[in-house]
């Protein structure tokens, strides 16, 4: 599985309709409302936002008055076909005046995707754990070493010092020797 290393926006024309595509990397369904108020707030006069999502393992599209199945559809297609998660996928399209018909339709909002696809950098997702390790403070050197190739979400320092942290699976065996609970298992950006 992979996700996009960071927003992109890409325009293409087809037969004088402007499809203008914006990639935006997710980390909940909650995101996605606020995202697509804000791109009818900045394209406020194009004719149709169609978009696809995917996040884990919920997937949704919208056609958005387009004819049923040639514009959500597609873009989620080729979505699942790369192998992408946590992402919104919109399209914007100004209708230029020339009817594409279900077929190019579909080919233009499939490309329209894949070009935009190809033009972002793709991060491999691994799996890992979401933990919560708690240690004392004589201890916090050695800890500090061992997730230092980690994502430290959150550092509480009271009578023990307790982080959450996203690790990968091999880590966990590093800390066979300390308090720590695991609270999710997830995927975590492979470092490069």
């Amino acid at each position: 599985m992979y996700v996009i290393s960071n927003n992109y926006n890409n325009e293409i024309i087809i037969k004088n309709s402007r499809f203008i595509t914006i990639l935006i990397k997710i980390k909940n369904k909650e995101e996605i409302d606020k995202c697509l108020s804000d791109i009818k707030i900045k394209y406020p006069k194009a004719d149709h936002y169609c978009y696809g999502y995917i996040i884990d393992n919920y997937k949704k599209s919208s056609d958005d008055k387009e004819p049923s199945g040639t514009a959500g559809i597609p873009i989620l297609n080729v979505l699942e076909k790369e192998n992408i998660t946590n992402i919104l996928a919109v399209v914007v399209r100004y209708f230029g005046g020339i009817k594409l018909g279900a077929g190019g339709l579909t080919r233009a909002y499939s490309k329209s995707i894949r070009d935009s696809i190809k033009n972002v950098k793709l991060i491999e997702l691994i799996k890992g754990k979401k933990i919560e390790i708690s240690f004392n403070y004589n201890e916090q050197n050695k800890i500090d070493y061992i997730l230092k190739d980690c994502d430290i979400i959150d550092k509480i320092y009271n009578d023990v010092i307790t982080y959450q942290v996203l690790v990968k699976d091999e880590i966990i065996e590093k800390l066979n020797n300390y308090n720590y609970k695991i609270i999710e298992n997830t995927y975590i950006e492979k470092k490069s």
